[in-house]
């Protein structure tokens, strides 16, 4: 977070440094922000922050319109539109850019985090940039990186205890192959599915459980139809906030970094209410009837050992000097603790 408050004095002097004449350069247009997240969840507040913050800055000029839970398809549709010109802006789990940059999959991996601050130190340093790199090679321009937060597991069979329940369980991933690995390794039978069509597959029976951080679960009501949660926080995930390529190339400098500046100013906010969020939601999950598990330090354990194998074939597939670098830069994080 110290890098990225760095970030945004550096851009606020640099706007004082604007001419006047330049600031007039702000033409009136409106952009479409997209995301699978649904209304009220700190993904979608975030967006709306965004929003008022653009409008602000461009004393108008500039209307952001959000399309929130999946209006405009999910989310590698918005990537596909993105890079084709179509949609401006998107955010979404930053692991689902493996499909086009395999690194992103390191951020993954099982386990990889302990904490938010860790992932601030990755995402907000040289690792950040790296990934925003291999973007900018795909049509797509990085303004700044969100979070979704550690994601939990729930079901409407049984209790998950101890590893072994997991057991059969069709469990809804995201649509990324290490999902799929990893809930395979943990024995469920892993269902890839766009967000916008868990809830229904939940309430239907398609699958017996999805995963997700606890204020995604409790915005969408997906606990409506889930009867067992259980505090796994097996994966956290950093979120990344993308502009099409082809339409950032048309805007004017000043346009370029009004956004820049109102994306890096909106993360803070963004980061903070998720994290204010989570606890706050895994309470009213439990109060509105749901089973909430939370597993024994030994049975994490169990869990880290049984998805070790994932982890290890996941960054044996990544550039080994990211790889380096994203140990070297936790292991800082983990010493200034």
């Amino acid at each position: 977070m110290r890098n990225l408050t760095k970030m945004l004095l550096a851009g606020a002097v640099a706007a004082l440094m604007l001419p006047m004449a330049a600031q007039a350069e702000i033409h009136e247009q409106t952009l479409r922000f997209a995301s699978a997240g649904s209304e009220g969840s700190p993904l979608v507040q975030g967006q709306r922050k965004f929003a008022e913050i653009v409008k602000e800055k461009s004393g108008g000029k500039i209307e952001v319109k959000v399309f929130p839970a999946g209006q405009l398809g999910g989310d590698m549709q918005a990537v596909s539109s993105l890079q084709g010109g179509v949609l401006q802006m998107s955010v979404m789990n930053a692991g689902l850019m493996a499909s086009l940059a395999p690194d992103f999959a390191l951020l993954d991996l099982p386990f990889l985090f302990e904490n938010p601050k860790e992932a601030d130190a990755v995402m907000d340093g040289e690792v950040g940039k790296i990934f925003a790199q291999q973007l900018d090679a795909k049509n797509l321009v990085v303004l700044s990186y969100w979070e979704l937060g550690f994601r939990q597991l729930t079901n409407s069979r049984h209790a998950v205890e101890t590893v072994d329940d997991i057991a059969g369980l069709k469990i809804r991933v995201v649509q990324s192959p290490i999902y799929l690995d990893m809930f395979n390794a943990l024995g469920a039978n892993a269902v890839p599915m766009p967000f916008p069509e868990v809830y229904t597959a939940l309430e239907t029976g398609t699958v017996d459980g999805q995963e997700n951080p606890a204020p995604s679960i409790l915005t969408a009501k997906l606990n409506e139809v889930q009867k067992f949660m259980t505090l796994t926080r097996h994966t956290y995930n950093p979120m990344v906030m993308l502009y099409s390529k082809p339409l950032w190339n048309k805007l004017d400098p000043e346009e370029q970094q009004l956004l820049s500046e109102a994306a890096l100013e909106a993360a803070l906010f963004q980061r903070q209410l998720s994290r204010d969020s989570d606890a706050k939601a895994i309470e009213e999950i439990a109060a509105a009837g749901t089973t909430v598990t939370t597993l024994a330090p030994e049975e994490v354990a169990r869990f880290r050992e049984k998805t070790k194998g994932v982890a290890e074939a996941y960054a044996a597939k990544a550039d080994p000097a990211v790889v380096k670098l994203l140990n070297e830069t936790l292991a800082k994080a983990r010493e200034a603790k």
